[in-house]
């Protein structure tokens, strides 16, 4: 079994549980390559911009299960696990990505709705007359 780094990382309710491997590979998304997985361009670049940044994309690969929330949001907890296993292996790597601020996490969640009101913040039609 190949060596590997293990984290976990999170955006709205997508969990992302990354396998980060040293060497050549495919990188595979919930058992599936992951030009299969993903299929928005956009994407592929919020996923490998840590990689990108470190100037690693060739040396490592990484398998992921990911569960929750949207396609948007589950690149983006692919993308934070990623860096935060780029950061664990090398001091340098974590400098580069810090001031990316890609170790940040992103704690915006959907605001749960109000009793008597229509959405979260949006209330009844109200007429003084």
């Amino acid at each position: 079994m190949a060596k590997y780094t293990y984290t976990i990382w999170k955006r709205k309710t997508a969990s992302a549980q990354v396998k980060l491997f040293e060497g050549k590979g495919t990188d595979m998304v919930n058992g599936k390559k992951i030009t299969e997985y993903v299929t928005r361009s956009d994407l592929f670049d919020t996923i490998y911009s840590p990689l990108k940044i470190c100037k690693v994309k060739e040396k490592f690969y990484f398998e992921v299960a990911i569960t929750g929330s949207g396609v948007s949001a589950q690149a983006e907890a692919i993308r934070h696990g990623l860096a935060r296993s780029l950061a664990s292996l090398d001091e340098g790597n974590k400098t580069l990505l810090k001031a990316e601020g890609l170790l940040t996490r992103d704690a915006r969640k959907v605001e749960r709705k109000k009793p008597g009101n229509h959405k979260a913040r949006k209330g009844m039609q109200w007429s003084k007359r």
